[in-house]
């Protein structure tokens, strides 16, 4: 486009013509088929000599008879006028003596994928610069954290960041930074240490083996779900916790960490028996979401499978909980959102073996169904 032009919104459409034809008789019939169509102030003349459209790109296939291709239009209007502009040229019927036909394949919103753009490229700088500069947490830890309120430490010849408590819990808490620790203070938990690194140091291996129970708590992130499968095959992890989906442990408010570790903190005080959510590791679990994962994720769809993975039914998430009280011969249900308490007890009630989701909500008693989350499989 002009200099004085940005770019709002990219216009795709795909055309067919019965007849060969050239490039340069596609945009004539652009053109000159939608002049006056719109009104004066709408001709693409017009709008290209205000800065309003941009130049349109025209690709151009030609087979024995016929002509087929796609036409890429960079428009600066707001949405009403691309509506309009792409309906005028779906409404082309002919380029030169041919037949043809135009179809709107799709109009980007440029500007929100520039958003999308700079909100990864901050969390990079904020990943980058956040370890080189002093967290305002760790500042008011000093003046709320004293007396004998857990403190920062260290642990192992490595001097991996933790909280006091570490050395004379009976359980441990494993979050991946230094600024997880702190987060985990706040809430009021002072037996976490950080990992610090995917390659997991030998001393939290030493610590792990001394501790009755052993919580994994990471981000909600794809790198989080690595992380795990990397503590999983060096320590035995009891309790596998993450940060919700797409959030990091310490960008978690005080109140979310303990939602999410009190269940289980309550669970190791009484004594009580760990879910299956922590402690299954069945390979044809993974193999199972592995197959229905690429077709299930944002659907918000539930898959239901009989013991050969061959698909019962599929239903919106709304739907799964009055379907399974039509079904039998479930063994796995997967689905693309939460694993709340009223699905578990409608699993329950028909013989389900497994469910996989993205999270789990709090439950009061999972035991007899194996729960397993997608992230925690590598998938997300």
């Amino acid at each position: 486009m002009p200099q004085s032009g940005i770019v709002k919104y990219n216009v795709k459409l795909s055309y067919e013509v019965d007849g060969l034809v050239e490039r340069a008789d596609i945009i004539g019939a652009i053109f000159g088929q939608t002049e006056g169509l719109l009104g004066p102030e709408m001709n693409l003349n017009e709008l290209q000599r205000v800065s309003k459209v941009g130049r349109i790109e025209v690709n151009a296939k030609s087979t024995a008879n016929t002509t087929t291709g796609d036409a890429l239009i960079p428009m600066s209007t707001d949405i009403d006028t691309c509506a309009l502009i792409a309906a005028g040229i779906e409404s082309i019927d002919k380029v030169g003596p041919f037949d043809c036909k135009f179809t709107l394949d799709d109009i980007d919103d440029v500007r929100a994928a520039k958003k999308d753009e700079i909100v990864r490229r901050a969390k990079e700088i904020k990943q980058k610069w956040a370890t080189k500069t002093v967290s305002e947490g760790e500042s008011m830890l000093n003046d709320v954290h004293q007396g004998d309120a857990g403190k920062l430490s260290t642990y192992g010849p490595s001097k991996l960041t933790c909280s006091s408590g570490v050395f004379d819990s009976t359980w441990v808490i494993l979050v991946e930074g230094r600024a997880d620790v702190i987060n985990h203070l706040r809430a009021g938990y002072d037996n976490a240490i950080s990992i610090e690194s995917a390659k997991i140091d030998e001393s939290i291996t030493e610590l792990c083996n001394s501790k009755d129970t052993v919580v994994a708590f990471l981000d909600g992130d794809r790198s989080g779900g690595f992380i795990l499968k990397e503590l999983k095959s060096i320590v035995s992890v009891d309790y596998e916790l993450r940060a919700d989906n797409d959030v990091e442990v310490e960008e978690l408010t005080p109140q979310r960490i303990d939602e999410i570790l009190s269940p289980v903190a309550n669970e190791i005080k009484d004594g009580k028996s760990k879910p299956s959510l922590q402690n299954e590791n069945d390979k044809s679990i993974v193999d199972v979401a592995s197959k229905i994962f690429p077709n299930l994720n944002e659907t918000l769809e539930a898959v239901a499978l009989d013991s050969d993975q061959n698909e019962i039914f599929k239903v919106p998430i709304s739907e799964v909980v009055s379907k399974l009280s039509t079904q039998s011969g479930i063994k796995y249900l997967l689905l693309d959102g939460i694993i709340t308490q009223r699905l578990i007890d409608s699993a329950k009630n028909v013989g389900i073996e497994c469910v996989i989701g993205h999270r789990v909500a709090k439950l009061s008693n999972p035991d007899g169904i194996t729960l397993k989350i997608f992230g925690d499989l590598g998938l997300t």
